[in-house]
């Protein structure tokens, strides 16, 4: 479901904004860094590039925890704000998605009219995306990031965050579809055509731009066939007829009409 690699590529990419300027490098001493992040009075200059040389060795977590150093040492510097979203992204980086968030909803909370505000919007939402599981677990992390990707579509449409998002929210929605007809066929072996049939509608109804729709329209016949209403079922055949003609569910939906309900 989903693509961890070229979504940290882009993540990666998006944050190149964030990394210090050349004046804050030239500012900096050049000491070391403790391994430890125990408390060192430290200038904000040398905190933040201990921090970025953490970032640029992949040590997301000591990164992480030195940007907060950076926000905590110094929170009336300017480099406090950019510290707050860089330790959300190394969280992120870390697949620490629970500080991640946290991370980004502090910034928000903070600078909510910031111009980096749709990169903590969108970290937030990738945050969500990147837990969700397969369909045969809950799907309240999906529902998550449904709702986050849908938050930086609607601040943010012209964004090239807003792009990815709806990329995304695609396969969101599918997977949510994917869920509804596992259930559905769940209660379709259980004989329990009713609830069966109410879960197809659902896909058929909220998501009918997934790739399920053909497969939901096809349990909707069988379902009605079943409860001995085959004008119903006829309707859903007819949707399928000329939404996906040349689908395999279409030709198993009228093998099955004209053998149970060839009046209909």
């Amino acid at each position: 479901m989903t693509h961890p690699v070229s979504s940290r590529a882009a993540v990666r990419l998006l944050a190149a904004a964030l990394v210090m300027t050349p004046l804050l490098a030239a500012c900096a001493g050049g000491g070391g860094v403790k391994k430890d992040t125990r408390y060192v009075a430290r200038d904000v200059s040398t905190l933040y590039r201990a921090a970025q040389d953490r970032l640029d060795r992949n040590q997301y977590k000591l990164a992480a925890a030195l940007f907060d150093e950076v926000e905590r040492q110094h929170p009336y510097s300017p480099w406090a704000r950019r510290a707050q979203l860089m330790s959300a992204f190394s969280y992120y980086m870390d697949r620490e998605y629970t500080p991640s968030i946290e991370a980004s909803q502090r910034f928000l909370a903070i600078h909510p009219g910031n111009k980096d505000a749709p990169y903590a919007y969108y970290l937030i939402a990738l945050s969500y995306y990147e837990q969700i599981s397969d369909v045969t677990r809950d799907q309240k992390i999906t529902q998550q990031a449904q709702a986050a990707l849908g938050e930086v579509i609607r601040r943010y449409p012209d964004t090239r965050y807003a792009a990815d998002a709806r990329v995304k929210m695609d396969l969101v929605r599918d997977h949510l579809a994917g869920k509804e007809m596992e259930i559905g066929r769940f209660y379709q072996r259980s004989s329990n055509w009713l609830a069966a049939s109410l879960r197809f509608r659902e896909v058929t109804e909220k998501f009918q731009t997934t790739s399920h729709t053909p497969e939901a329209l096809y349990r909707l016949t069988e379902c009605y066939l079943a409860l001995g209403i085959p004008a119903e079922a006829k309707k859903a055949a007819a949707v399928l007829g000329a939404n996906y003609p040349g689908s395999k569910w279409y030709k198993r939906s009228f093998d099955l009409m004209r053998k149970y309900a060839p009046q209909a």
